[in-house]
This record gives C-alpha cells, structure tokens and sequence, in this order.
C-alpha cells in the first residue's frame, strides 16, 4: 500500500505510516519480557517514538492492565526509553498519575490496584520521583477504607525496598499511619491481616528466605536494571498539580514538517543504536510479513 502512495508528504502517505508505527508499537510492547527485553530495545527504538510516544504510552498501559505480573519488565523498558526520550517518560508518567486521580475519585479497585503496581515501579526505576510515591500513599491512607488500605499495602510491598533507602522518615510516618489504622480497628479483618504482613515484610527488610533462597521485593531485578545510574532522568510531578494528558498524541494529525521531522528522528536512531540500526533495519524487514499478519488479525478483533 506505502509502495502505490508516491507523495511521502501527503496525508495519505502519513497516515499510511501512523497506523504502520502503532502496529509496530504495539506489537513489540506485546510480546516485551524479562529475557527479551534487551533484543526488543534497539527494534523499539528503530521507530519514531516521539511523533508515537502517545502511541506507545496506550500499548504500555494497556498490556500492564492485560499483564500486572509483567509490571516491572514494561517499568524498565519505560526507563531505557526515558533515559534518551524524557518527554516520552514524562508524558507517561503525567498520564498515570491522572488515570490513578480518576481510579481514585471512582473508587474503582482493579484499576487502582494495577495503576499503583506501575507507579511503583517507576519509582523503583527513577523514572519517577519518591515524592510522587509518598503523596499517592497519603491519600490512600488519610481516609482508610478497605480497598483504600489493600492497595496502599500493595503499593509499600512493590516498591517500599527503594523508598526505605531514598526516604526512611517518609516511609516511617507510613508506617506509623498504618499502626493508627490498625488501632483504630475499623477496617476489614482480613485488610488488618495483610497490614501485618506488609510490617513482617518491612522488619525483614523486604527480603524473606525460601528453601534457602534469598527471596523477597528487591527495588529491581538485576535482568531488568538496564540504565546505567548517570543516565537516568527523574521527574517529579505533584498528585495536586493539574495534568496535561495531551490525548491529542494518540490520533493521527497531518505534520506539515513531516519529512524533516522523519529525518531528525533517523539521525537520533543512528546516534542511540550505532552499528545496531543497520541490523534492526535488516529484522524488520524480513519480519513485515508477519507482522502485517498480526496487525490485520488485531484490527478484526478491535472491530468486533
């Protein structure tokens, strides 16, 4: 289809390539893993993710709710791609901040449970800053419900490891604001219980030991720690502060410069892969096929 489309400025050409990079997106964000993870970086990095970055933020997201057990391997790859792209980290971390504001106002415990499971390990990454993490807690626990506290210990067991080093008094006055909750005794027995647990968690220092192995919630898996500490670009954005989720990124829109744009973006991959973007291109190109294959299925089930 690219190939019958001759004016590459035109809409038709623009658009025709839109859906091509947010199959693409889409399709390795998918199929990303512990033990693929460092292959699928140079061939995520291969496409524009600042004109896709809106697209990529929707296929993260949506593969996190699909997959919370994978959290932390879409939270490293969120951070490679933060370390050279910190508009793309950032518009992704506003974006998750506001999904948590409104899974929040509605009370709406899925969401809640796997927005805050993203967070954490954001912050665990330092893509996001410790405050970000002490305010969510707060609000959480300021006004205890059942569901309010369950995710609260939730979210103190993911990523509490990182928060003991980076703020131990904050992570204390958390602390002590769970001791209240379960004092006062107004919340669920079986809630209290996994407060009590979480406290156990907290005197081991987040570490257990299983059958003899060292076992417990590190900060990151050493397979996932991927950014080197000089690299890596913290933001801090306030749960108060009002939030541009610049929805707009997620359709397509006509780039009167997109020729130009196209061409910066190939000079920045050739900068961040080197001698790997000859290669990546060269994997591409005999995966198209399937690909195409795949993209077509999804569009079907989309349509259903």
């Amino acid at each position: 289809m690219m190939e019958e489309v001759q004016d590459k400025s035109s809409v038709d050409y623009q658009r025709l390539t839109w859906d091509a990079l947010r199959k693409s997106i889409n399709g390795l964000v998918n199929k990303v893993n512990a033990t693929n993870i460092k292959n699928i970086i140079p061939e995520l990095f291969s496409e524009n993710l600042i004109r896709g970055r809106g697209l990529f933020f929707h296929s993260c997201m949506k593969s996190q709710m699909a997959s919370p057990g994978f959290t932390d391997v879409f939270a490293a790859l969120v951070a490679v791609v933060n370390s050279k792209f910190p508009e793309v980290g950032e518009l992704l971390l506003r974006r998750i901040v506001s999904q948590f504001k409104r899974a929040f106002k509605r009370n709406d415990k899925h969401d809640l449970l796997a927005v805050t499971k993203f967070v954490a390990h954001l912050v665990n990454q330092q893509v996001a800053h410790e405050i970000i993490a002490l305010e969510l807690l707060t609000i959480l626990v300021e006004e205890p419900t059942d569901d309010s506290v369950e995710v609260a210990v939730g979210f103190v067991t993911e990523c509490g490891s990182i928060l003991q080093d980076l703020s131990p008094k904050g992570l204390h006055g958390i602390f002590e604001r769970f001791r209240g909750i379960l004092h006062e005794g107004e919340i669920d027995k079986r809630v209290q219980f996994l407060i009590e647990g979480l406290f156990a968690i907290r005197k081991s220092s987040f570490r257990y030991t299983l059958c003899g192995f060292c076992l417990g919630y590190p900060a990151v898996r050493p397979e996932l720690d991927l950014v080197e500490q000089e690299d890596q670009l913290t933001h801090e954005i306030s749960l108060s502060e009002e939030i541009n989720p610049e929805i707009t990124l997620d359709i397509f829109k006509q780039d009167p410069n997109f020729l130009e744009n196209e061409k910066h973006y190939e000079e920045l991959k050739k900068t961040i892969l080197g001698d790997e973007a000859e290669d990546v291109e060269g994997s591409d190109a005999d995966s198209d096929d399937e690909e195409d294959d795949e993209s077509e299925e999804e569009d079907k089930e989309q349509m259903k």
